[in-house]
């Protein structure tokens, strides 16, 4: 979106058929303006919280190896929802706006149709990849066993249908694009909903319903993200939304997916990198048996949570930066930048901080367990306080994201991944504590959200020098 001010010039050519519209994003209050778009998305996520209480607390009931076994399958499963939502669903959302902001519906119609190809390939290829790799990757996170069974249960039915989250938050881009916030919240909130009602029949068993384990709670969410699907595309393809896309005789325009993944493509590298981490972190904890590996993604899932808290706030600077950016409001954009990190620091750190004091708040949800218990507790204690600076780094992602200035908070999260690795095996040839370990975890929270800060703030934004605009930005559509 930070190339809005394509949308100035054709603003300003068009400027005696349609009159700016005054544009809130860009004067109105900071503060307000950022909670009046993310309130959706905070709404929805809030579903999404439940989805982990729910999933993590029906897994817990079935056993400690499948607890143990989803924390070695949630970062392949968090990969590709924060691939396909965050990274190149901001991808999506950027080039529909600006086709938008330019009063080039067609075009948008046409990237639109280009975002639903990109997402059918990116899960083909994490269906085909998984099936085929998924086995030697979870053995080599330190599967073993009953652990391991469990992951490949779960594994094998999840990224069978592999495309169908990568289909929804395609859609869910697009019609963020268009400025329609609200849609891809209630969605949010409606698959939560369905996936818990799902998940929990199929994996626990319900009446003349059998348990199907780990292999039930994943077909619950194929079920819920199906059912997204058929909404957004009835919205869609109806021609409620300001875009419909064009699949009958769609031809592949080259440009067109580049718009799409010169945004996307690099802000896929910053949640592949987090998934890496915490991948090398998990391998570095399984020496330590499965009652800490079942422990640490009791935490892992709460820090899940909170940066989907983040995440609204983020989502919901996108516009903002990148309408100030297009305007030559440098200062505004920084502002906006700001704001939104300040605002996801403290509402991910409060929380956090509380749950660090009562560890047990959260573990007993989970697990009855003593050793999972204790060892839940520990990490929570360690960690939890540092989850402010994640929520920070997830704001300072999003607002480069608007700036379209993504190499910053990128390379910071190649600096955790390198702190991990390196600082993990320092830690192995000394053969130090899993207290050790969580302290490393902590302090590479913090380095990340430090250096995603520093590198916001230490980027030039706005146009080349010499770049002039011929106006103020045109707005075609109203953000809900």
């Amino acid at each position: 979106m930070s190339e809005m001010g394509d949308a100035a010039i054709a603003g300003a050519d068009n400027a005696n058929t349609a009159p700016p519209l005054k544009d809130a994003l860009i004067d109105a209050p900071i503060l307000r303006t950022l909670l009046r778009l993310a309130w959706p998305n905070v709404i929805a996520l809030s579903a999404g919280t439940c989805v982990v209480i729910a999933e993590t607390s029906y897994i817990g009931r079935i056993g400690v190896e499948p607890l143990a076994a989803m924390a070695l399958v949630f970062p392949f499963v968090i990969l590709t929802l924060t691939m396909s939502g965050g990274a190149m669903g901001g991808g999506v959302a950027s080039a529909i706006a600006r086709a938008l902001g330019s009063g080039d519906a067609d075009r948008a119609s046409t990237l639109a149709s280009h975002a639903l190809l990109i997402g059918f390939c990116f899960g083909l290829f994490f269906m085909v990849g998984m099936l085929i790799f998924g086995p030697a990757l979870l053995e080599m996170l330190g599967g073993r066993g009953g652990v391991l069974v469990h992951a490949m249960a779960y594994t094998q039915v999840f990224f069978s249908g592999a495309v169908l989250p990568w289909l929804m938050n395609s859609m869910a881009g697009i019609l963020r694009g268009t400025g329609n916030m609200k849609l891809p919240s209630m969605m949010i909130l409606g698959a939560a909903v369905l996936q818990i009602i799902c998940g929990g029949a199929l994996g626990l068993g319900i009446g003349p319903i059998p348990q199907f384990g780990m292999r039930g709670v994943a077909a619950g969410a194929l079920i819920a993200f199906s059912a997204s699907i058929g909404v957004m595309s009835w919205y869609l393809f109806s021609g409620r939304a300001q875009v419909v896309p064009k699949i009958v005789g769609l031809q592949i325009q080259w440009e067109m997916l580049a718009d799409i993944l010169k945004v996307g493509v690099i802000s896929c590298f910053s949640p592949l990198q987090s998934v890496l981490s915490i991948s090398i972190f998990t391998h570095f904890l399984a020496r330590f048996g499965t009652e800490v590996l079942a422990g640490f993604g009791i935490g892992s899932r709460l820090e899940f949570m909170l940066t989907s808290l983040a995440f609204s706030f983020g989502i919901a600077s996108v516009p903002m930066v990148g309408m100030a950016i297009g305007a030559e409001r440098i200062m505004r954009a920084r502002k906006v930048a700001l704001v939104a990190g300040v605002v996801s620091f403290v509402a991910v750190g409060v929380i956090a901080t509380v749950i660090a004091i009562h560890p047990d708040i959260w573990v007993d949800i989970f697990t009855g367990d003593p050793g999972v218990r204790a060892a839940g507790r520990q990490y929570l204690s360690t960690a939890a306080p540092m989850y402010a600076f994640i929520g920070l780094a997830m704001s300072m992602y999003f607002s480069s994201q608007g700036a379209a200035k993504m190499l910053g908070p990128v390379l910071a999260q190649t600096a955790r991944l390198a702190f991990i690795a390196g600082g993990g095996w320092w830690l192995v040839t000394r053969n130090a504590t899993v207290a050790d370990f969580f302290i490393l975890a902590a302090a590479s929270m913090v380095l990340l959200g430090v250096l995603s800060a520093g590198s916001v703030f230490l980027t030039r934004w706005g146009p080349k020098s010499g770049a002039v605009l011929a106006g103020p930005p045109v707005l075609s559509g109203v953000i809900d």
